[in-house]
């Protein structure tokens, strides 16, 4: 049960920076981010993108919206005049995916975990014109894959049910570095999209897989916000952990959902780290948690009335075999 697993449970870089306009006219603040050796990252509009530069080509890891590739390419001649051989994006939402089909018309190849290859197709089929064919993944994978490239061993990795139902993680393993995809949201509370198949017991169990792949010295590329470490993820899985608990309390003394929103006191210790202050607010954290507990409570009760269901009609059955026998 989730309530049990939650219960048990300073690097330097260089800064290139580029303003660009986007088809808003508003200025986005484009930086190409040294993280280790030959891996990279992008931090612009979007979410972060992830790039492995070396004698093979250019890995990289999402790609943003489709308004932002002009920048990000001239970002990638910056370091390498080779070729982006390949892509992979760590889950379908648009922030990461949205320059896909401008990316593969240059011969780039992109990979996804099976799920993010269905979403994207969902997404064509409910938008229509809007969203070109060409945005779909070629190849997919269910569990894990690895890629032998500029001298590096990239494993990437599926998560089940984290943010979404397709969050792929990307780890260079020479290099040191993980590319963690919206999975994690460095200081901020983080957008679980329950719809598409996330859950927060998935993305507590993805944080505790991560931590027992890297080490205390790699270097972390979230979905959002700065670069992270080992203690970064920590943090953030206790957070889960201290907030889950916290509203599974309230839930039991039959606190609603509309009560639990507004207590800002549960949450006080992240807030004043910051955690509110990201694309999902303290009120919409807490909202999710409750749902998460409200569900997780509710199949705990539904399983008990069918057993107990069950065991009448045994018991039932049982008293009509001994009459049955008496005569």
């Amino acid at each position: 049960m989730f309530s049990k697993l939650l219960i048990a449970a300073a690097f330097s870089f260089s800064v290139f920076t580029a303003f660009s306009q986007t088809d808003t006219g508003k200025n986005t603040n484009t930086k190409l981010i040294k993280v280790n050796n030959k891996v990279y990252m992008i931090q612009g509009k979007g979410g972060n993108i992830g790039f492995s530069f070396g004698s093979d080509g250019v890995f990289m890891v999402d790609d943003q919206y489709a308004e932002n590739i002009n920048q990000i390419q001239q970002k990638i001649k910056s370091v390498s005049d080779k070729p982006v051989e390949f892509l992979v994006n760590t889950h379908f939402h648009i922030d990461h995916t949205g320059a896909n089909a401008l990316v593969a018309e240059s011969g780039v190849i992109i990979f996804s975990h099976d799920n993010v290859r269905v979403r994207l197709l969902e997404m064509i089929e409910k938008e229509k014109k809007k969203v070109p064919q060409e945005i779909l993944p070629m190849v997919t994978f269910s569990e894990e894959m690895t890629f032998n490239y500029n001298g590096d061993k990239i494993f990437i990795f599926h998560v089940p049910n984290a943010h979404t139902d397709g969050d792929a993680l990307v780890y260079f393993t020479n290099d040191n570095v993980l590319h963690a995809g919206d999975v994690f949201f460095n200081g901020k509370y983080p957008f679980i999209d329950i719809e598409n198949g996330g859950s927060l017991e998935g993305s507590f169990l993805a944080i505790d897989k991560i931590l027992k792949v890297i080490n205390e010295d790699t270097k972390i590329i979230p979905g959002h916000g700065d670069i992270g470490t080992f203690k970064d993820l920590e943090n953030t899985k206790y957070m889960l952990s201290s907030i889950y608990k916290q509203v599974t309390a309230k839930y039991l003394s039959k606190k609603t959902e509309e009560e639990v929103a507004k207590m800002t006191d549960l949450t006080k210790e992240y807030d004043r780290q910051g955690y509110g202050t990201g694309l999902v607010k303290t009120e919409d954290f807490l909202r999710i948690v409750y749902k998460e507990v409200a569900k997780e409570m509710s199949s705990d009760t539904e399983r008990i009335q069918k057993n107990k269901e069950a065991m009448e009609k045994y018991k039932e059955m049982e008293k009509k075999l001994k009459e049955k026998n008496k005569e």
